[in-house]
């Protein structure tokens, strides 16, 4: 089994989300609930999950690692 295996259909769609800019406030929400028939409170439930999943770093390691790195900068202005 390779690592794109491992990870599931959602959690690519979810990967690929998080991949494209947005041109405003509400549209990346929009989005979540017509591309993936989910809540934005459960996408990033479902993407915070994935930061710390290495079968995402492996499938994307871009997107994970620019995630990774939003999320210590705001641990760290705390």
């Amino acid at each position: 089994m390779t690592h794109d295996e491992a990870l599931s259909e959602r959690d690519r769609a979810v990967l690929a989300m998080e991949r494209h800019s947005w041109p405003g406030p509400g549209a990346k929400e929009r989005a979540i609930r017509e591309q993936l028939g989910i809540s934005p409170v459960r996408y990033y439930q479902l993407l915070n999950a994935l930061i710390d999943d290495e079968r995402a770093l492996a499938h994307d390691p871009v997107t994970v690692n620019r995630l990774r790195r939003v999320r210590d900068a705001k641990r760290s202005r705390r």
